[in-house]
């Protein structure tokens, strides 16, 4: 059992997936192997978590999940009833009609002389500790809870509004394994009272790292029970840490790539001028290390210099030589970037499509063939949408992208034979014919005007820098994303002061 942190690459399994590995397993191992094996690691987990805990209260639920909590209870009672620790169960199976395994469990419970409440606990405090093993991986994603679930709604509140710590046993119960949203009537109202962990059993599912899942799962560990994969391929991946590039001492500036910035609408088009947007893009790629950032406003005004960051070459869009630079398009471009984006599309050899250029674009079904079409003739292209512009490209809703972020960043990809990066909590970066890749990275303090324009900047500092076009956009989303992390607690996070805080690494 260990902790997952935001370094590791690691495998993903959806439900099927998970299915599969878990029947295998099974199928191989004397009855009842798995579920004494899984409450042990949430015993284990449970002591480390609340050395000091006078109570334990855990709701199970009438499946599999609740079997595991129903074990894990056993093990905890028999370990702690010594030193005066109560431990409460709160089951909502009936014996004789759970699982198999289940009902096993309950009767060793029963047995070791494990205490039973049809209520959840009033008198828990912060040093306890709550475990949450009612629904797991049980629900499927079509489910919505009957109205006559009132003691699952009544575990589930007491849960979310417990002072005590909280375990979630494989997942937050009511979070679909696949999408990283809840089913139904089971989203709680508001954040944890209290700090949350989760721990993944057998494999690690997607819905921790994506969607409502962060919020839900909070620290996450992941014991595998002693059971590998096997032959069962990843359905997604976790993003790790990229490797450390070193720079050789005999390079130079074009060693590393051009990155132009086409953006920053001006005032006269609709009196809103978006400058920022695109010397942000360019500070980042300035940052991230790109050998030279030319910037071509799209703005009759422009100054000739950013007196702030000399560094950013200013260029005419017509005097850049589009066939040798790496292109990030669309950063506060606004009505100025669509006529652009005929040319940008033909004659970028890497190119970025960021804000803008993707509205253009969902609203041009000619844009959109040409898009299609650079696949072909083996022009990268990123596309780093937000869910609203994920939805305008797919022609679908914002609460429909979200409800599947990993299926709608799939099929961006595939349907325009590209890089796709869905930005949000647990950003996905997909790709055609792979599995997707998620970002553990970041946190609500990227909720902020200008730090999307400065991931298209970093992306295409990557880009320009060669190699894989899934690997460059996964490495600056973990980059991104972690430089969020190691913020200065006390320091207000700007778009312009994230762009400064990138590095070559």
């Amino acid at each position: 059992m260990h902790p997952v942190t935001t370094r590791q690459r690691l495998p993903l399994f959806d439900l099927a997936a998970t299915r599969r590995i878990e029947a295998t397993a099974t199928a191989a191992l004397p009855a009842h192997t798995l579920m004494q094996r899984a409450g042990a690691a949430i015993a284990r987990l449970a002591r480390a978590l609340a050395p000091h805990a006078r109570h334990i209260w855990i709701a199970c639920g009438p499946g599999n999940n609740g079997g595991d909590g129903l074990e894990a209870a056993l093990h905890l009672h028999q370990g702690l009833h010594r030193h005066g620790v109560a431990v409460t169960v709160t089951w909502l199976g009936q014996p004789g009609r759970a699982p198999a395994d289940a009902q096993h469990s309950w009767e060793r419970a029963c047995d070791a002389g494990v205490s039973f409440s049809n209520t959840p606990p009033t008198h828990l405090d912060a040093r306890d500790l709550c475990i949450d093993a009612l629904l797991g991986i049980g629900l499927a994603p079509e489910d919505t809870p009957r109205p006559a679930d009132a003691r699952l709604h009544a575990c589930l509140d007491a849960l979310h509004a417990s002072p005590a710590t909280v375990l979630c046993v494989d997942l937050p119960s009511g979070l679909q394994t696949d999408t990283g949203q809840y089913a139904g009537t089971l989203a709680p109202a508001g954040l944890p009272a209290a700090p949350r962990h989760t721990l993944s059993l057998l494999t690690l599912k997607p819905a921790l790292f994506t969607g409502a899942g962060r919020d839900a799962a909070g620290t996450v560990w992941h014991d595998d029970l002693g059971v590998a994969p096997g032959d069962e391929p990843p359905s997604a991946w976790l993003c790790g840490q990229p490797a450390a590039t070193a720079r050789a001492h005999a390079s130079h500036k074009g060693s590393y790539g051009d990155v132009a910035v086409v953006g920053g609408e001006g005032l006269e088009q609709r009196g809103m001028g978006m400058r920022g947007a695109a010397l942000l893009a360019g500070s980042a790629a300035l940052h991230a290390g790109a050998g030279r950032v030319l910037v071509a406003l799209l703005d009759a005004g422009a100054q000739t210099v950013d007196a702030a960051q000399p560094e950013l070459m200013l260029r005419r869009f017509n005097a850049l030589d589009l066939p040798r630079l790496t292109l990030v398009c669309g950063c506060g471009g606004g009505l100025a970037v669509a006529p652009l984006l005929p040319r940008i599309l033909a004659e970028a050899p890497r190119l970025v499509l960021d804000a803008d250029a993707l509205n253009a674009i969902a609203a041009d079904p000619t844009l959109q063939q040409q898009l299609a079409h650079r696949a072909a003739r083996a022009q990268p292209t990123v596309l780093t949408p937000h869910p609203l512009e994920a939805a305008r490209l797919l022609g679908i809703s914002t609460a429909q992208v979200q409800a599947r972020r990993l299926q709608a960043a799939q099929q961006l990809a595939e349907r325009f034979g590209c890089v796709t990066v869905l930005k949000g909590s647990g950003s996905v970066v997909a790709a055609p014919s792979r599995a997707p890749a998620i970002n553990p990275t970041g946190n609500a303090r990227l909720a902020t005007a200008g730090t999307g324009d400065v991931l298209a900047g970093l992306l295409g500092a990557r880009l320009a820098a060669g190699g894989d076009t899934f690997e460059a956009a996964c490495a600056a989303c973990w980059q991104h994303g972690h430089a969020a992390d190691a913020w200065p607690a006390l320091q207000a996070l700007t778009a312009s002061r994230l762009a400064r805080a990138l590095s070559t690494g």
